[in-house]
């Protein structure tokens, strides 16, 4: 009797310490197991109507229709600091999540990079892949005596105290950086240039529109449009070639005498910790998008250029990438 009631005795005991492992996190994700999310989301770290905005959507109607991906794929914004608030909050509550993923651009270096910046940065998270190019422009009302970017420089060398140029990003990240590249280079004192800073594209466009700002600083695609409807007048691109219409009638940086391009890439990443599993299926599907007929009408109504690089390649690019920055926002003296 008594050897039966150690043998009970020992059995409760091992289900009480197989139960303590198991709340204690004992049963951890296996790294292999088959990817099967029961949805996806992905995030655009900015307000709705910006570069980042349409590439997640761009992405998740593409996926969706050509059934790349079987179950509901959603776009979240997530405004923030440039993006800075989002991956803050992203490497805090989503270890591990395989189906939460997100775009961004040059902001996940350059606000790694620059002074009073995200202590995090592309090496947090995992690369996936590269998918689009885009440039940024520099643009004024369809109304504003400005007509081309060496008078819009002259008027701010003179008296930078009466242009406000609105972007879509905070002081030092890429909207900022796209304005103040043109202007040192011609030899204005960036220091006094005033830069008026919204969470997203779309805000500064209003801002701009509104009379708030005198100038927009931004990418080509997200204000393509406004040029269309003969909202706006870009007066120059950092592209290395003129782009395709609504901008084909728009001189490069270089075309105007200043030499400086920049050039705006934008990809997917997910977690740092993503599973093999999860990684492959995104690598494979990302690839397959990229040759879609879909996305490359997509590419030509946003127009965007087409540039995919796998998850490796895309790893390997953004450490060139990074080096190109920091040099630049030294040179402006916004580095860390």
């Amino acid at each position: 009797m008594k050897q039966m009631k150690n043998k009970w005795l020992t059995f409760i005991v091992s289900g009480l310490v197989l139960t303590g492992m198991v709340a204690c996190g004992g049963s951890k994700k296996d790294p292999n197991a088959p990817y099967t999310p029961k949805s996806i989301t992905m995030v655009a770290p900015s307000d709705a109507g910006g570069g980042w905005d349409k590439t997640a959507r761009s992405i998740t109607k593409v996926m969706s229709e050509t059934k790349l991906v079987s179950v509901n794929m959603s776009v979240e914004n997530v405004p923030g600091a440039s993006g800075a608030k989002f991956l803050a909050s992203y490497l805090a509550k989503d270890v591990g999540n395989d189906s939460k993923l997100f775009v961004n651009s040059p902001p996940i270096l350059i606000n790694n990079l620059k002074k009073d910046g995200s202590p995090s940065g592309y090496k947090d998270v995992t690369p996936l892949a590269a998918l689009t190019q885009d440039f940024g422009v520099i643009a004024v009302r369809a109304d504003s005596p400005i007509k081309d970017i060496k008078e819009l420089i002259a008027k701010i060398k003179a008296d930078p105290a009466k242009i406000n140029i609105a972007g879509g990003s905070s002081p030092g990240s890429m909207d900022h950086l796209i304005a103040l590249l043109p202007l040192h280079r011609a030899g204005v004192d960036i220091t006094k240039v005033k830069y008026l800073p919204f969470d997203g594209g779309g805000k500064a466009i209003v801002a701009l529109l509104g009379g708030e700002a005198d100038a927009l600083s931004s990418d080509a695609s997200g204000i393509s449009e406004m040029a269309k409807a003969g909202k706006v007048r870009v007066l120059a691109t950092t592209a290395s070639a003129r782009l395709p219409a609504p901008l084909d009638q728009v001189p490069t940086l270089k075309e105007s005498g200043i030499d400086a391009e920049f050039l705006i890439w934008r990809g997917v990443f997910g977690p740092k910790d993503m599973s093999a599993s999860a990684y492959k299926f995104w690598q494979n599907a990302l690839k397959e998008l990229s040759a879609k007929p879909e996305w490359q009408a997509e590419l030509k109504t946003q127009g965007w250029n087409g540039d995919y690089k796998d998850g490796e390649q895309f790893k390997a690019y953004l450490a060139q990438q990074e080096a190109v920055i920091k040099e630049l926002l030294t040179t402006l003296d916004l580095a860390k």
